[in-house]
């Protein structure tokens, strides 16, 4: 009997230590994990693959580094163009970053001037963000060039709330593991787009001030003929605004003495071409006080937004100060100052209103003397 029992413990013993061996050769697996791709399609409509687990970035052409810089991984940036180091103050995504202009110089820049392949072979990144794309052809050329993978993002017509903006940062979310953090920036921006509809949408034509928004960037600083057509932050707020009539969208210059015929309310003046109104007002005053807006003190300040393509932080907050001016009953509880602060802390990471109001004015009514 005791052999027996002796017989079964050494038979159990035997069967657990196999088990146990059994239990740790599977620990470690055998299985390799395999690199994953990740498959995006760009704002070209190329297929484009790249490799899981990106560490080295470079963003090149109007805007990108921006779109960039709304996705808060800037620490994986590895080099910037030239004219990204310039003066940062019409760039609050470079103020908000301003190691960025230390980093080395992977081409110059600008909407002129194609990618330097070599420069940016230079710092070896995982992928390349693109808004220099005109067509897939230049843009696989690129890529042929670096043998990195080269996506196309697109700010759209109208930067500002436009549905390409969103699909860019998404994209971008997308091959960055930052998925969360790109919905949260597009719901952002799309709660926004809403606030200001709800709030202006139902109001008469009736009850709507005239409005002409004049000094508006266009490669370069203009005096109070440079306006827009369809103007979206006038859209964002449902404004009346005069140049409508013509039937054109987007910027040109207008006839000074046009301006006088429609004679709107209100004028708002973009602060980056603030100097050239005021030496204008200086030498031809009578224009100026032959405008109803000059003569009621309703002329407004409008802070500058584009800065190699559209701030569209910056741009957000001006629709938000034109709402306000226009309709102050609908805006009453809107701090403007708190309102811009939170939209850039939220989009780049710092409250910046200060540092942009500092170099170029705050939002106001101006008062020409």
């Amino acid at each position: 009997m005791n052999k027996k029992i002796i017989s079964l413990a050494i038979t159990m013993s035997m069967l657990v230590i196999i088990l146990l061996s059994g239990c740790s050769s599977r620990a470690p697996s055998t299985e390799v994990l395999k690199e994953e791709n990740i498959s995006v399609t760009d704002m070209l409509g190329r297929k484009v693959s790249i490799k899981y687990g990106v560490k080295k970035v470079v963003a090149i052409g109007p805007g990108a580094l921006r779109l960039f810089c709304y996705m808060g991984n800037i620490q994986k940036i590895v080099g910037v163009e030239q004219l990204e180091k310039g003066d940062p103050s019409g760039k609050p995504y470079m103020i908000a970053n301003s190691f960025l202009c230390k980093l080395p110089v992977i081409g110059p820049g600008g909407p002129n001037n194609a990618p330097d392949a070599e420069k940016i072979l230079s710092v070896n990144p995982d992928v390349i963000f693109t808004t220099y794309a005109i067509d897939k052809v230049a843009t696989d050329a690129l890529q042929s060039k670096t043998g990195i993978p080269v996506v196309a993002l697109s700010y759209g017509e109208v930067s500002t709330f436009d549905p390409k903006v969103y699909e860019s940062i998404q994209i971008i979310g997308k091959i960055m593991g930052e998925d969360k953090r790109a919905n949260e920036v597009v719901e952002y921006m799309k709660k926004c787009q809403k606030d200001l509809d709800n709030r202006t949408k139902d109001i008469p034509d009736s009850e709507k001030p005239s409005v002409y928004v004049g000094a508006l960037n266009m490669k370069g600083s203009h005096g109070i003929e440079s306006t827009q057509g369809n103007y979206s932050l006038l859209n964002a707020v449902h404004g009346r605004n005069v140049v409508d009539e013509i039937g054109k969208t987007g910027s040109y210059m207008i006839d000074k003495e046009k301006l006088i015929q429609w004679n709107p309310d209100k004028i708002f003046i973009d602060l980056g071409g603030i100097k050239l109104v005021q030496e204008d007002y200086k030498k031809n005053p009578t224009f100026y006080k032959n405008l109803n807006a000059f003569k009621n003190g309703e002329v407004y300040s409008q802070l500058p937004y584009n800065y190699y393509t559209t701030n569209i932080d910056t741009a957000i907050a001006d629709a938000y100060y034109i709402g306000k001016v226009l309709y102050p009953e609908k805006f009453k509880e809107i701090n403007i100052e708190k309102k811009t602060d939170e939209i850039y802390k939220f989009l780049l990471g710092k409250k910046l209103y200060s540092k942009v109001s500092s170099r170029f004015g705050k939002f106001e009514r101006i008062i020409f003397k």
